[in-house]
């Protein structure tokens, strides 16, 4: 029952609107979740109006703090989710409701939309400031409005679906219908009774391929106990032509003392028995089909798992409850360290240990495998091992274990198993790095992982412990890193190399044509751009005083009539979007500056004191010593692996982490001088910036950085890197301006491989992406002062723009290729 002054009850019941009639609340309302679900046949009768031009569909749950109501986003706003422009924790005014459609007769049964109180999201105005506290009151525990309380599990208005898709990701699972426990209905084995199969895989298999009735044509009733070796991810395969509830299936490797064999969970098995399942446990199957595996030999065979045409049973066996001769083997797992990977060969799997020193940001790149509309989520670990000075580079997808990949900070122990070698093409020096494949598994440090696992006893693992605890924590420390740009394998040094390396894919853009494609982009979505373009501005900045900065300009281009470009707006990006008041972390447009005709370089005088003689400030130096933040707390002088003593605990059994209190330093910021009239350029985005992990912290750090991360929290953190550079590209094609960020001594805080040796001259500079590490680099002024090397200088811009939600996309040049004639 809504309260009388719910805003709610107010606005839609007192407005009685008919079947076209749209309810507009003039109240603030908060959003206290966002849910995402692919839509199916029937979807499309809900919106008549709408085109349907993905598969998405979102649930909104809005919020007056009085009660609650679930709405339907249109499709037409989808793209303020996509961009993460609408996400739980803001606040909204002037939202727009139109009723919509009760589930008809000739719908296909669609549980969520039963209900007479349902409404769709048709236009919204979305505030600056976010309330993720909804005002201090517990959202959960308010009552719904009028009969829209769900008579179950919340389940998707609009499509025949019973659970909903994680919103960056379609790997993951999402929800707490996904248990941890198995099934209530589900009726353990007697664990006092020794357990013995009736069937084993080889049998199986010889029955299937001999056609016998009752394995080729039927379901089998013969218990089988096996051990699972290796555990797929979650594959979802909904599609909006079909009406399935629950579109998952996994596939996990099994073996008893016979053979191996495949066994396929499908549909809401995989709800009720995916987290439940790990590789190492002993399970009991009866009730399943033998089928002739998918695209496989013709003497490959599948078990089928499903909740119905039979019902599976299955249940989960201690290995004492097992008769002796019929316990299945245990999991055989193919260790490599460091140096044994620089001799493994192209798509070589593995399995690997180390310390992680280095977790960069979550970032998602479209498939390649046919489904193009889907967005893979990804991120970099950097790994050592004490076996070579090369860490150990992973580039890791989502595993469908959400829980270890929010667990991922610097300073754990991670075992990742199932990888396999990527080899950079047509490279020797760098480039090489483990990735996925469609087995692998993450374990790492504050789940408790590694004392269940047996690979803890395997030498590989106790050679790597050992070497553990030979580190200082405060040595790990200074180079633990965590979010951040990055980049790898790192682009060649030649602009030959690097077109090898492209062929085959998209060329060179136009101005306009990178406006359009930047604007396409969904939230942390990377992609990587190349345009010919001239350099027509240098800026200098240090953090937190960017109205202070040194610049170059070319002065042939500073005329106010150049062409400009215009990161667009999210109003700007989709006809269908409504006008949107400017969320807080939206940046200002690019946008060409007036200069003085003169000023070919910045002044180096004090603001206040120009023609004076007093002497002329200190400019930023690249090498000034910083204060280093006491990480942990103090302890004696003997002990000084506190960190990594506990990271490797969990090995014996023990997971318990200790926090640590951090005391504030202040550190005096440098001075330097400011410009006569400054250039109008954006700051850097505190996303692009990795930051020094600090212990204490860990998981404020870790919050900042996931997929919909706030950076205002990030913003409290040090930065690894406190200056940048933005140069100012004009492109050859049309003249549109374009700002991009530099960061040439990202080398000296980022993992590695460093840069080769060059002459630490623009060209060179630019070329190889960072400073020389052979030779000091060049201070801000002097790299300032010679930047009109680059006046008419046509150059192969490679750019790395990856959307950071709102209206702020980061892009980064990462080379400068000089064009001769």
């Amino acid at each position: 029952m809504a309260a009388a002054d719910c805003v709610f009850r107010r606005t839609l019941t007192r407005s009685r609107p008919g079947p076209n009639k749209v309810c507009v609340c003039r109240d603030v309302l908060f959003v206290s979740d966002v849910q995402r679900y692919s839509r199916d046949q029937g979807s499309s009768v809900y919106f008549p109006q709408a085109v349907l031009n993905g598969c998405d569909l979102y649930d909104v749950s809005l919020s007056d703090g009085c009660c609650r109501l679930r709405v339907t986003l249109d499709p037409g706003l989808n793209r303020l989710v996509e961009r993460n422009l609408l996400r739980p924790g803001l606040a909204l005014r002037n939202a727009a409701f139109a009723p919509a459609m009760a589930a008809a007769a000739q719908l296909p049964a669609c549980t969520g939309a039963a209900d007479t109180h349902s409404y769709r999201l048709e236009s919204v105005e979305i505030r600056e400031e976010d309330d993720e506290d909804v005002g201090g009151v517990d959202v959960d525990s308010l009552p719904w409005f009028g009969s829209s309380q769900p008579a179950g599990p919340v389940v998707p208005l609009r499509a025949n679906r019973i659970v909903f898709l994680p919103l960056w990701n379609n790997v993951d699972y999402s929800g707490g219908v996904w248990g941890e426990a198995p099934p209530p209905e589900e009726e353990e084995e007697d664990e006092e009774e020794e357990q013995r199969p009736t069937v084993s895989v080889s049998e199986l298999r010889n029955s299937f391929l001999l056609g016998r009735r009752g394995v080729a044509m039927g379901a089998v009733q013969h218990q089988l106990i096996v051990r699972i070796i290796n555990k797929s991810h979650l594959m979802y395969y909904g599609k909006t032509e079909r009406n399935c509830e629950c579109p998952y299936k996994a596939v996990l490797e099994v073996c008893d003392r016979t053979a191996s064999v495949c066994v396929v969970l499908w549909n809401s098995v995989c709800v009720s028995w995916y987290r439940r399942l790990k590789p190492g446990d002993i399970i009991s199957l009866r009730h399943y089909r033998v089928k002739q595996r998918y695209q496989a030999e013709p003497e490959d065979i599948e078990i089928s798992v499903n909740s119905r045409n039979p019902t599976a049973r299955i249940a989960v066996l201690p290995e004492s409850s097992v008769s002796p001769q019929y316990v299945p083997p245990a999991p055989n797992y193919s260790f490599s360290n460091s140096l044994e990977l620089l001799e493994r060969p192209q798509g070589a799997v593995c399995d690997v240990i180390g310390l992680l020193t280095f977790s960069g940001r979550p970032e998602r790149i479209r498939s390649k495998d046919g489904r193009g509309a889907e967005l893979l989520e990804y991120r970099w670990l950097r790994l050592e091992d004490g076996t070579s000075s090369r860490p150990i580079m992973v580039k890791l997808f989502s595993t469908s274990q959400p829980e270890s990949h929010r667990k991922l900070h610097p300073l754990s122990v991670v075992v990742c198993t199932r990888l396999k070698l990527i080899r950079a093409a047509g490279r020797t020096d760098v480039g090489s790095y483990l990735t996925n494949t469609m087995y692998t598994q993450l374990y790492c440090t504050g789940l408790g992982d590694h004392s269940e696992m047996s690979y803890r006893t395997l030498r590989p693992v106790r050679r790597f412990l050992q070497w553990l605890q030979s580190q200082e924590d405060a040595a790990v420390l200074s180079r633990a890193l965590i979010g951040g740009y990055f980049v790898y394998p790192p682009p060649p040094v030649s602009l030959e190399t690097f077109m090898k390396g492209i062929r085959g894919e998209p060329g060179f853009l136009q101005g306009a044509e990178l406006q359009r494609e930047m604007a396409r982009l969904c939230y942390r979505e990377r992609r990587t751009f190349c345009i010919q373009a001239a350099v027509t501005m240098v800026t200098y900045s240090r953090i937190g005083e960017e109205d202070r900065c040194l610049f170059w300009t070319d002065r042939a281009s500073s005329s106010p009539s150049s062409s400009s470009f215009t990161r667009p707006s999210p109003s700007s990006s989709s006809s269908s979007l409504p006008p949107l008041s400017t969320p807080r972390s939206f940046r200002p447009p690019l946008s060409s500056t007036s200069l003085s005709p003169t000023s070919s370089a910045v002044s180096h005088l004090s603001p206040g004191r120009s023609g004076t003689s007093r002497k002329r400030r200190q400019l930023l130096q690249a090498e000034t010593p910083r204060k280093r933040h006491p990480w942990v707390t103090l302890q004696p002088e003997h002990n000084k692996t506190v960190v990594l003593f506990e990271a490797s605990m969990e090995f014996l059994g023990n997971a318990d982490d200790e926090d640590e209190d951090e005391e504030e330093d202040e550190e005096d910021a440098s001075s330097f001088v400011t410009a006569p009239l400054l250039p109008t350029i954006p700051s850097v985005a505190v996303e692009t910036l990795p930051m020094r992990y600090d212990h204490a912290h860990r998981e404020e750090q870790a919050v900042a950085v996931v997929m919909g991360g706030r950076p205002a929290v990030a913003a409290r953190f040090e930065s690894a890197l406190q200056d940048y550079y933005t140069l100012r590209l004009r492109a050859l094609s049309d003249g549109v301006l374009v700002d991009a960020v530099f960061l040439p001594h990202s080398s000296s805080s980022s993992p590695p491989p460093p840069p080769l040796p060059h002459s630490n001259t623009w060209t060179s500079i630019l070329s190889h992406g960072a400073f020389s590490p052979h030779t000091p680099p060049p201070s801000p002024a002097d790299l300032i002062s010679t930047a009109a090397q680059l006046a008419n200088q046509r150059l192969v811009c490679v750019l790395e723009a990856c959307h950071l939600g709102g209206a702020t996309t980061e892009l980064i040049l990462s080379r400068g290729f000089p064009l001769t004639d």
